[in-house]
Order: structure tokens, then sequence, then C-alpha cells
């Protein structure tokens, strides 16, 4: 058997309560296919945030206690959570460092709020929910209505019906990364 495409990928995830059920579970298990381990950090370790939709999901660590060097890319679930995470100077540092090293940074829906309070989007090309479009182009971001826009590192999607374009992206972004 040959190794899968992301082998010795390590992505890290961010949940809270009220995150998009969908756009977590997902590029989790995309990824996971794909032969990348995901470890999912809350801002309490092994804690069970509940999705928009009741689904649960624990996390495998804290924000706390990670270490943004034993990562090679980002992704940013929506839903609510994102407006409560982008307030956390921990998130914001880490997904700085991310878009620093031209490590994957992901963001769907409203997960885009995580990087735009990071000040990351200045000048790139991005997509996300409409509701946050002004947030997205008052940060300096090039709005673009697609169901995935890559810029570099940078991936983003607007809504749980883009989610398989959203991994591919995510898979095309990583993959480019490995060569």
């Amino acid at each position: 058997m040959s190794s899968l495409p992301l082998s010795g990928h390590r992505l890290l995830m961010f949940v809270d309560d009220v995150y998009e059920d969908l756009e977590l579970w997902y590029p989790k298990y995309r990824l996971l296919e794909a032969g990348a381990a995901v470890v999912v950090a809350g801002p309490a370790g092994g804690t069970i945030y509940r999705g928009k939709h009741g689904y649960p999901c624990r996390s495998d660590v804290a924000i706390s206690a990670v270490s943004s060097g034993e990562f090679t890319g980002l992704i940013c679930p929506g839903g609510f959570s994102p407006d409560k995470l982008r307030r956390d100077p921990l998130v914001k540092e880490l997904t700085r460092h991310f878009a620093a090293q031209n490590q994957l940074v992901a963001a769907i829906c409203h997960g885009g709020w995580i990087p735009i309070s990071a000040g990351v989007y200045r000048g790139v090309r991005v997509t996300g929910s409409p509701g946050i479009q002004d947030d997205l182009i008052n940060a300096g971001a090039i709005w673009e209505d697609a169901p995935v826009v890559i810029d570099r590192h940078f991936v983003s999607s607007r809504k749980p019906d883009d989610l398989p374009d959203f991994c591919r992206g995510m898979l095309q972004v990583l993959s480019a990364s490995s060569t």
C-alpha cells in the first residue's frame, strides 16, 4: 500500500460551543482519510463542545497547550464559535504564525472571523459567509463569491454546501507544501 498523500501532516482545528457541525466533521474526516493527523483544540482540553445542530466534539487539547511548531496548518470551521474564539489572544497568535510561515490557513463560512481578527487577510483573495462579507472587505481582503478561493496558502469557502470544494482546496495546498 502506498503512503497516503497527507502522511506527515499534523493539522490544528479550533472548536468551541455552537460550531457548525458539518464544517468541523467533514474536513476532519476528509483530512484523516488522506493521512493527516487532525488535533482539535478548544478553550479547555478534553471538553465536549456542542455544535449548532447538537453534535458533540471533544477537544483533544486546550488552545493554551498548543505549540504552533507541531503543526503544518490550521482549519477554522464556522458557526458562532469563531466569534468567541477570535477574542482569545492565543488563537490570534497561532493564526498569525501559520500565515507568516506560509502554512495552510483554511476558513469556511464564519470561520473567516478568526483570520480577520488575527490581521492576516489584508490583500488576500477570500470568500466566506455573505454575513461576514463586509467584515472581510473591511479587513482588507479581496472578496470573491465562489465555492472555494485559494490564494497561496489561504483556502476559504462560503457554506456547508461548499465543503467538497473546500476540502479539495486544502488537499491541493497541503499536497503542494509536501513536495
